[in-house]
């Protein structure tokens, strides 16, 4: 099974779609699937389907019959048309006239057929339509239904109802389903009073019926079950429709109505609509079917409705593909694909005719829904159709195959090569054929070889080529020979072959021998390879071939034997190539010829049933084995079957038949095979039969205008042919004639003679003959007599009367007789003995055989206006005769309304009931004012009656004016209409506002005064003004713009504001009142006031003239742009340094447009902007203009030093000079030695890169006079200072280095050099001054001292700012040089505040923070709308301290921040302050009316009532129902247009709700109106019906509650947003910080480990000072109010976390009193700072935000038992394998008081937030010397109400600061880790500093805390007997500062490593206060020098005999980076682990 399907899929890829040609078919309109016409007026039918080119189209039955043309009756039209004419009802034919009908389309392409057709004819036939009498209780609900006869109620609709004559108007009470029932609710007794009618509308006919009138029985209530009025059955609806489920009950009390779908509650959906007349679904969808429950309830009993609907999708059909041409043979595949419903059928056609499965087609699938064609052929092409049908639904689609002969050929091919060994070589191959061909590839007969050298490729183009490459990579001498490929498909195979010659040694491959076929060609490759070669020849038999013309050798050595024959050609080949001269190699090959069978001619002989038939099939030759078989039709015949027997010999095969019978015909089919072919021969065999009558034709009567059938059936063999003849007349025949086959008369497959529609000429006798060339023909007459059904021939269809006149009705009839004939009025038979008004007389007319009938009418009424129809009845039918009696009489007067009412016009509109049965030929309408009399009136005459509305002008403004109305037709006038009062309305002012005024209040502002118009010209209320205002300047428009404001007393003001500066503008005042604007006052001019420019001047140039001097010039601004009279011009200046600062800010004032600047800076870069200015004030400046001033003389180098380096030499070095004036071009040093005798001084010239230069072969002992001077391109500058040296052997330290200032940008290296001469060599040393004291400069990554003596600063910082003292010192002296180092930062924030704010501006101001030690560039101010975070940058000039934010939305929030930018960078971004401007959002003034005018269906708003607020409305939403329904209407307008609301319902109580929006928000209005009475007269208020209000209280009932709980949801939802937006807002500056300093501070390190440290850690929580242990576990409480925490081995056990190597307890405390104040005090620190260095510390007592310190306790699992408790980083090295991680912690407390802290967790002030407080505490943690490299992450984030709930964590790899990690919602706390890169031997940690154990003294004794000098440890030390050790000289001597925290006890100390001694704590110290930091410097001593040295307690720590750690008290000031010597020396043995600081901010 899987081969087939894998060859169907290959089949199918085979196939290949396109478009089949120009030749198409279509369908015009595929959806008609039927049609109903009315019999008066016909219908014509176009053919559905069409083609192009023009198709041939034709028209049959559903049941294949032609269709044939009915005189008069029914006709084809050449076009394709199908026309049925009108006709009478006796002419009806159900066989024409209710059928099923098809159209086909043929052409080329094929034949399709349309859908079936439904066609039917509709009657004009009597119908009436009746409504019953009903019967309701008081307040309950009453159901009319208009009954429909059944026979018409599928055209017959209702189009309303009558109340007394009056149409019904759907709402307030009265409501009409969608089926046509009228339903009256909450029913009074008053209801009673009036009679109801339907009128109804025959759909095809155009014609109305009304109903009777039936009255309505009103009872009061009474207590009873419901009962259901009104109810709803199953049915069927198509999807996308609407429908409406009818459920109504009475009953008292009043019962509810429940719904339910598949026992389930309505689901909440907008498309279901519970209503008065039931449930309303719209839109349907395929999920609504189900059974649908009505269930009605009251306190009585309950009764339910239960129906089934079934929703229906219409089919859609897709049959792909959709054009298809491809090879005969192919497997075609074509799928159906049917969307829709379920439950189809799919039939398959073929040229419109039915798919049959046989070998060739199947049919699969669930729904029949694929076509397989297999092996398919020519004849199968054409159109293919799939047609799915469900019930009375079609859809179809169709596809065009053309299947075409597709054997392969070759079109593009390659040519012989050849090539070298190695030279790549490809060969292509394109075919051509359907299906497309597959290309395969051989190589001398052998399949090409796919390796690695050898690929082959196929694809196939877009027209259906197939091609094929070969590509060989690396050939070889065996890739050479004939390459042939091969193209087959389906349909056939083609080749072509070509030789490729491979350099080399030649050879013949091996050949094989060759199997030919007798009579075809055959090809014989010579398997050669390698080249060069000379020839290549065949033998056979020793002779040279070719010998005869059916041997051809071509070139490339193939041999063809065309024609082979056996005997000469069979044998041995031999193929010789001579390879070199006399040298020859061969190959032979065998060639066998097999001879294919060759079968002798044979027939078969005429024969007829009964005789023996035998056949003998000879085969002449061929090759044995020969196997010969025999097929009939081609199927295998059976020896033996059917009376058929084979006898077969050696070489033939007899067919014997004994007794020849009919079933024998058909085509016998000889097949003769061997091993070389199949042959056969075909041949048929036919048996004749002659004719005979099966069926005899006998006389028979035919009916007029029915069908018959003349039955004559034959048969025979060949069949007989039938040929019917007729001769007119009953009488004897005389001469039959053929009879004419059109489409009436049709002969059957049988031979019986169709007469589809018998008629009078038909009569007579018919013959029938047949004959089929067997025998004599045979033939029968008969005789045909065609009967007349009684018909009318002649009546009137329509007849007029005038009521009261006598009237008499005519009706002719014929037919066969006896005829009767009977009246009927409608459905009713007139018997003139019952209603004597009627009269019927009957009188024959033998001559014409017709009978004449007279119905008189005496006389004619109103309701004689019916069908009166005439019945002729006899024994062979009946026929029937319509008269419409028209009964006309003057009209009825019309039903006047108002449309709408103006000020001076109305328009009316009305409604012609019932127009007398005459068509209206006038109207006249009459008014008046209300208080005249009708003899006073105004009249509009003859109004066409086409017109149904009409425009009264002319009238006065708020008038009251009676109307009323007549009717015309032929007949005469109408009486009245009912009067209507109408009310006209106001209209616009008459007069302009009076005495308008200007005043210019600023640059873009005028005020406005005015005073309202005349009292007698404002016509109404003044409501408001419109101010127009136009610029009057050139270049204006003209055009006015427009503002409005709200009028609010006599005297009116309106400021005119972003009006262009001092610009004159012309200002009109128009008044309106709610009809509308009065005409404008005069226009009035006034101007602007003046304004600073707002372009810079143009074309601003600047040229150098000296070297101090240089000239601008510019040109004025453009004249639109200075916004004032021009006052002059102002130029500011400012010079640019070397180092990137900025000079002195200049500027000069001047009217002229050039100035000279003089006085300048010489050979320096000048910065020049030029503005204008006016009386306002400075405008733009323009573009910074870069100038340099030319180089001159240089001046006196700025130092200069002379020391001796030798006894014959001294070193000169000095300083550049201060100011340069140019390029320094060289140094001259002079030397003069005045006790010499030498009055010239010798000069030297020294490189302008090289500061120093060494004089050699001076005189020892001799003083000289040296100084320098410097020389520019100008000449030699002025000489420096002059100083004297001795040269001397022995010389004391010197320092050719300058010292002084040096300024540089953080984060730089900077260079401190120190260059020293003096013999010893001197020694240098580096010292940064303290307070008061000098430092010396600790040598680690960041700080270097180089061979030269220079002191290289990497990276630097703020705090690296200071005094730094080199001193070289040798055993003859020193010398010292003292460098100011001034570390430049970015800016401080600036303080931003707002100064004014306007409708769409905002105006900031800020001072500017510390510059940082570099002058500010400028500021970049962000804004962004308040809940967005889309941030707009501008850039502000660095002199600006304000900036005015323009074209900003009204009445919007905005959010700011500012930063300023120096030459470092940007600083700290300011605190986000937020403004909003000006603005509210609408409001409506309840002042105002809400409606200008109501009438009965109309209403027109007072948008005029909205306020604006400030900000212009945008637009103005309105929603409206009538009240007590679901659906609102919408629409939306703008506030300045006319809004009407048109459509309303007469008398109707509706609810508005109006929304107006502008850019600050929305404002909302809700009300309610009522709608005028058609006689223009209000209604009362709305009562709400008892049911009805019943569910509304219940729907309140349910909804309040779940409204209520919804509403509080939405509450805390939009509080807790509102809470974290604000604390968003605070975090956001300080987000932008910590962005900012760990971006800067990230720097390289070597090998990063990544990921927290392991084991549990110990924290001490803030508030409780609660110790908890933190494990993967979870946390566990261990103290509870402790400040001292034992830590014992119990923490440390296995236990605690047996997974982890290394166990670490973490102590986290705050400080330990009140009294010591803050640790590190974080309220003034900027980017870049240290805290502890900066100056200006706060007061120890305040509550600003705090770092404490935490401890980390680790003790791993190794063979040492060792414990430490250290918060600092040590050099750490490698023993066991063992590795330890060591941390420490800070954490910013934010205040002494825990609840205070709490509360102040996020402060606003200084930006203070989460994240400045992390910020802050990572920049501290990058000050540690020992962390400046290393890694920081981001490692978790906790909120504060659940401090376990993880919120974030990220990592910073050395690339990004912090943005990594999200932003918390709540503050809380974070922690990130610092991890210094690892050392990579011991040699290298070798020399690192590490902190040394602290010597507790009588000093740190007393600045203990209280608790801590209680200790009993401090009470067991006898061993600390110095408490105050004495700081040596030197030290003491170079230091400046003191420490300003610091006890002043405290001494800082170098100590030798070996004289370490330790100090051990019990675990009472772990907690301890500030303490001083010590430093160790380690130039290399062992580990097993500082154990020995190492105090006794520190040997017993070390040797585990102590269970008390050897420690140390640690302080947090700096990092006190102290450690014990155990620790120290297990570091030391210890190998790189990981490293972890980590930094926990709370």
């Amino acid at each position: 099974m899987w081969l087939v399907t894998v060859f169907l899929l290959y089949s199918l890829h085979e196939v290949h779609s396109e478009d089949v040609g120009s030749t198409r078919l279509y369908f015009v309109n595929a959806s008609l699937q039927r049609v109903t016409f009315s019999s008066s007026v016909g219908v014509s039918l176009p053919c559905p389907a069409g083609g192009s080119p023009h198709a041939v189209l034709r028209w049959y039955l559903a049941t294949g019959d032609d269709i044939y043309d009915v005189p008069h009756i029914r006709h084809v039209h050449a076009n394709g048309t199908l026309q049925l004419y009108p006709f009478s009802p006796s002419a009806f034919n159900s066989f024409i006239h209710d059928n099923d009908y098809f159209c086909i389309a043929e052409n080329q392409a094929g034949k399709i057929r349309s859908p079936s057709i439904r066609v039917k004819a509709v009657f004009r036939e009597p119908y009436t339509v009746r409504v019953a009498d009903q019967r309701s209780m008081r307040g309950n609900v009453a159901v009319f239904k208009c009954l429909i006869p059944a026979a018409v109620q599928e055209y017959v609709s209702v189009v309303s109802w009558e109340k007394d004559t009056v149409s019904i108007i759907p709402g307030n009470r009265f409501f009409l389903s969608s089926y046509g029932a009228l339903y009256i609710s909450d029913v009074q007794k008053e209801d009673a009073l009036s009679t109801y009618r339907c009128i109804t509308k025959h759909k095809y006919s155009g014609e109305t019926r009304q109903s009777n009138g039936a009255r309505l029985s009103v009872l009061d209530p009474t207590e009873s079950t419901p009962s259901i009025l009104d109810s709803f059955q199953s049915g069927e609806v198509q999807a996308g429709r609407s429908v409406e489920l009818p459920c109504i009950a009475s009953g008292y009390p009043n019962p509810t109505i429940r719904w339910l779908k598949d026992g389930r509650p309505l689901p909440a959906d907008s498309r279901w609509t519970r209503r008065l007349t039931g449930l309303t679904i719209s839109d349907l969808r395929q999920e609504d079917s189900g059974n649908y429950i009505c269930e009605v309830t009251n306190s009585f009993g309950s009764k339910e409705v239960t129906g089934h609907l079934n929703v229906i999708d219409p089919l859609r059909v897709t049959l792909s593909p959709k054009n298809l041409k491809t090879g005969i043979s192919s497997t075609v595949i074509l799928t159906c694909t049917v969307q829709g419903s379920p439950e189809f059928t799919v039939t398959w056609y073929r040229n419109t005719e039915p798919v049959t499965p046989d070998q060739h087609f199947s049919i699969q699938g669930v729904h029949n829904e694929t076509l397989f064609i297999t092996a398919a052929q020519k004849r199968h092409s054409g159109a293919y159709q799939c047609f799915a049908t469900r019930k009375d639904q079609t859809a179809q689609d169709f596809s065009i195959i053309l299947l075409e002969d597709g054997t392969p050929r070759i079109v593009s091919s390659f040519s012989e090569r050849v090539v070298g060994p190695g030279e790549p070589f490809s060969l292509m191959c394109a075919a051509k054929g359907a299906p497309p061909p597959t290309i395969t590839w051989t190589l001398d007969d052998e399949p090409v070889a796919r390796d690695s050298t050898h690929r082959t490729s196929q694809y196939t183009l877009s027209d259906g080529s197939t091609v094929s490459h070969v590509n060989v990579s690396n050939p070889q001498i065996r890739d050479g020979g004939v390459y042939r490929c091969a193209a087959r498909n389906s349909a056939g195979s083609a080749e072509y072959q070509a030789r490729i010659n491979v350099r080399g040694a030649p050879s013949i491959r091996p050949m094989r021998n060759i199997t030919a076929v007798a009579g075809r060609n055959t090809y014989i490759n010579c398997r050669v390879i390698g080249y060069p070669y000379y020839s290549i020849k065949w033998y056979k038999d020793a002779l040279l071939l070719p010998d005869n013309h059916r041997q051809v050798v071509y070139e490339n050595g193939t041999l063809k034997l065309s024609d082979v024959q056996k005997g000469m050609d069979e044998g041995a080949y031999v193929c010789s190539v001579l390879i070199q001269p006399q040298i020859y190699i061969r190959q032979n090959v065998y060639v066998t010829v097999k001879v294919p069978p060759l079968i002798q001619p044979f027939d078969f002989p005429p024969t007829s049933i009964g005789k023996l038939m035998y056949i003998a099939c000879v085969v002449a030759s061929g090759d044995m084995p020969i196997r010969i078989t025999w097929r009939k039709d081609g199927q295998e015949i059976v020896s033996g079957s059917s009376g058929v027997n084979i006898e077969t010999k050696e070489y033939m095969s007899s067919l014997q038949i004994p007794k020849v019978s009919l079933k024998h015909n058909g085509n016998y089919t000889c097949i003769a095979s061997n091993d070389a072919a199949t042959v056969s021969t075909e041949r048929q065999l036919i048996v004749t039969v002659p004719p005979r009558f099966v069926v005899q034709p006998n006389n028979q009567d035919g009916i007029y205008g029915k069908a018959g059938v003349l039955n004559c059936s034959v048969d025979g063999y060949p069949p007989p042919k039938v040929m019917w003849k007729h001769a007119k007349g009953i009488g004897n025949p005389q001469q039959y004639h053929p009879v004419p086959l059109t489409g009436r008369i049709q002969i059957l497959a049988n031979g019986s003679l169709l007469i589809r529609h018998v008629l009078e000429e038909d009569r007579g006798y018919y013959l029938c003959q047949a004959s089929n060339g067997v025998g004599s023909d045979i033939s029968k007459s008969m005789l045909l007599t065609v009967k007349i059904p009684a018909m009318i021939t002649n009546h009137p269809n329509t007849t007029m009367a005038i009521k009261g006149q006598n009237k008499e009705l005519n009706c002719t009839a014929r037919g066969e007789w006896p005829i009767i004939i009977r009246w009927e009025r409608g459905d009713t038979v007139i018997d003139p003995d019952r209603n004597p008004r009627y009269s019927i007389t009957t009188s024959p007319n033998e001559k014409s055989d017709e009978v004449i009938s007279t119905l008189k009418l005496k006389p004619a009424e109103r309701g004689d206006s019916v069908f009166f129809s005439c019945h002729a009845i006899n024994s062979y039918g009946e026929g029937r005769g319509l008269i419409q009696l028209t009964v006309q009489e003057p009209p009825d007067p019309p039903e006047l309304e108002v449309r709408e009412v103006k000020d001076r016009s109305m328009n009316l509109r009305w409604t012609q009931r019932f127009d007398g049965n005459s068509i209206i030929t006038s109207f006249d309408i009459e008014y008046k004012n209300k208080s005249d009399t009708w003899d006073l009136k105004h009249a509009t005459r003859k109004i066409a009656p086409t017109n149904h509305q009409a425009n009264i002008v002319e009238l006065h403004p708020a008038s009251v004016y009676s109307i009323r109305m007549y009717s015309y037709n032929k007949i005469g006038r109408s009486q009245p209409s009912k009067e209507l009062t109408i009310s006209t309305e106001e209209a616009p002012p008459d007069g302009p506002p009076m005495e308008v005024t200007l005043q210019p209040m600023t640059s873009q502002s005028i005020r406005v005064t005015w005073k309202a118009p005349k009292k007698e010209l404002q016509n109404g209320v003044i409501r408001g003004y419109q101010i127009g205002y136009r610029e009057n300047g050139p270049g204006s428009n003209g055009q006015y713009s427009i503002v409005e404001m709200k009028a609010t007393g006599d005297s009116e003001v309106y400021t005119l504001d972003n009006l262009k500066k001092f610009a004159q503008y012309g200002v009109v005042v128009q008044a309106f009142n709610r009809a509308g604007t009065g005409p404008s006052s005069s226009e009035i001019n006034a101007t602007t006031l003046e304004d600073v420019p707002s372009q810079p001047p143009q074309n601003v140039r600047a040229v150098t003239v000296t070297s101090d001097e240089a000239v601008i010039t510019w040109s004025e601004p453009p004249r639109m742009t200075l916004n004032g009279v021009l006052k002059g011009y102002r130029v500011v200046f400012w010079s640019l340094f070397p180092d990137g600062e900025w000079g002195e800010m200049q500027n000069i004032t001047t009217t002229r447009e050039q100035v000279e600047l003089k006085g300048l800076e010489k050979f320096t870069n000048y910065s020049v902007q030029v503005l204008a200015y006016t009386q306002a004030g400075d405008g733009v400046r323009s573009n910074v203009l870069r100038i340099k001033t030319r180089e001159d003389y240089p001046g006196p180098p700025a130092g200069i030093k002379a020391v001796p380096s030798s006894a014959t030499s001294v070193v000169v070095s000095w300083l550049p000079p201060t100011k340069p004036n140019g390029i320094i071009r060289k140094y001259t040093i002079y030397c003069s030695s005045p006790g010499s005798g030498q009055p010239a001084p010798s000069e030297y010239e020294a490189n302008p890169e090289l500061l120093f230069y060494r004089i050699t072969h001076l005189t020892r002992g001799q003083q000289y006079l040296i100084w320098a001077a410097a020389v520019t391109t100008a000449g030699r500058g002025n000489i420096s200072e002059k100083v004297t040296v001795e040269p001397a052997g022995k010389a004391p330290a010197k320092i050719l280095s300058f010292g002084g200032t040096v300024t540089t940008p953080w984060m730089k290296e900077v260079r401190l050099p120190c260059s020293s001469v003096g013999e010893p060599t001197p020694t240098i040393k580096w010292t940064k001054d303290s307070e008061d004291s000098a430092i010396p400069v600790t040598l680690d990554g960041h700080r270097l001292i180089l061979a030269n003596g220079t002191l290289v600063l990497r990276s630097v910082k703020a705090e690296d700012s200071g005094y730094y003292t080199c001193t070289a010192t040798n055993t003859l002296g020193f010398d010292t040089i003292i460098v100011n180092l001034l570390v430049q930062v970015p800016p401080d924030q600036p303080r931003l505040t707002v100064s004014t704010t306007s409708t769409s501006s905002i105006t900031l101001a800020w001072v500017p923070g510390d510059n940082g030690g570099s002058s500010i560039r400028g500021f970049v101010l962000q804004y962004s709308v308040d809940n967005t975070e889309e941030w707009r940058d501008v850039f502000i000039s660095s002199s600006e301290r304000s900036f005015k934010l323009d074209n900003l939305r009204c009445g919007t929030w905005y959010k700011v921040k500012l930063a300023a930018k120096n030459s470092v960078g940007a600083g700290r971004i300011s605190e986000i302050i937020e403004a909003k401007t000006h603005g509210r959002e609408p409001q409506f003034n309840k002042d105002q009316p809400l409606f200008t005018h109501i009438n009965s269906t109309h209403a027109r708003l007072n948008l005029q009532g909205w306020t604006s607020g400030g900000c212009p409305i945008t637009a103005v939403l309105l929603e409206f129902r009538p009240k007590g329904t679901w659906a609102w209407q919408s629409l939306r307008t703008n506030a300045s247009a006319d809004v009407f609301l048109a459509e309303l319902r007469e008398a109707t109580w509706y609810e508005l709700k109006m929304k107006a929006c502008n850019s600050a928000g929305c404002g909302n209005q809700s009300s309610q109106f009522a709608t005028l009475d058609y006689d223009g007269s209000t209604i009362p208020p709305i009562k709400s019906a008892r049911g009805e209000g019943d569910d509304v209280k219940k729907l309140f009932t349910i909804a309040c509650p779940v409204i209520l709980v919804t509403v509080g949801l939405a509450l805390l939802f939009i509080i807790r947003k509102k809470r974290k937006e604000k604390r968003l807002k605070r975090l956001r500056d300080a987000k932008s910080l910590a962005e900012m300093l760990i971006s800067k501070n990230n720097r390289s390190f070597d090998t990063p480990v990544k990921g927290p440290p392991q084991g549990p850690r110990l924290h001490i929580d803030i508030p409780r000072v609660q110790l908890l242990i933190e494990d993967k576990e979870g946390i566990k409480q261990l103290g509870e109010d402790k400040a001292t925490i034992p830590v014992t081995d119990t923490e440390f056990s296995q236990s605690v976390n047996p997974q982890s190597f290394c166990t670490g307890v973490s102590v986290h405390h705050p400080a330990l009193i009140q009294n010591t104040g803050p640790l590190i005090d974080m309220s003034d620190i900027r980017p870049g700072t240290n805290p502890v260095s900066r100056k200006s510390v706060k007061s120890a007592h305040s509550t600003r935000n705090r770092y404490s310190s935490q401890w980390t306790l680790t003790k791993c699992q190794a063979s040492t038992p060792a414990r430490t408790l250290t918060s600092d980083w040590r050099t750490v090295g490698s023993q066991h394998g063992i590795t330890v991680t060591e941390s420490d912690s800070y954490s910013a407390s934010l205040s002494q008081d825990t609840d205070k802290g709490r509360n102040s967790m996020v402060s606003t002030e200084s930006a203070s937030s989460t994240y400045e407080e992390l910020a802050r505490a990572y920049e501290h943690a990058k000050l540690e010397e020992h962390l400046q490299h290393a890694k920081f992450e981001i490692t978790e984030c906790f909120i504060s109400d659940s401090s376990s709930d993880q919120m974030t964590t990220g990592t910073n790899d050395n690339a990004d600061s912090m943005t990594s990690m999200s932003t918390p919602s709540e503050p809380g706390i974070c922690r990130f880790t610092a991890s210094p890169p690892k050392p990579q031997d011991y040699d290298r940690g070798k020399n690192v500093a590490v902190p040394i154990p602290h010597r507790a003294n009588k000093s740190d004794y007393c600045n203990l805390p209280l608790y801590m000098k209680t200790d009993p440890f401090f009470r067991k030390q006898p061993e600390l007997h110095d408490p105050c050790p004495v700081v040596p000289p030197r030290e003491a001597s170079i230091r400046s500062l003191a420490a300003r925290a610091y006890h002043t006890q405290a001494r800082h100390m170098t100590l030798d490593p070996g004289k370490q001694q330790a100090l051990t704590l019990g675990h009472a110290a772990l907690s301890t206060a500030t303490l001083p930091q010590r430093t160790l410097t380690m130039p290399g001593p062992s580990t097993q020098g500082t154990a020995a040295t190492a105090a006794p307690a520190t040997a017993n720590a070390g040797s585990g005999s102590n269970p008390t750690s050897a420690t140390k008290i640690a302080g947090s000031r700096d990092s006190l980076l102290e450690s014990s010597s155990s620790g120290l020396g297990r570091l030391q043995k210890q190998g790189a682990g990981a490293y972890s600081k980590s930094y926990t901010l709370v």
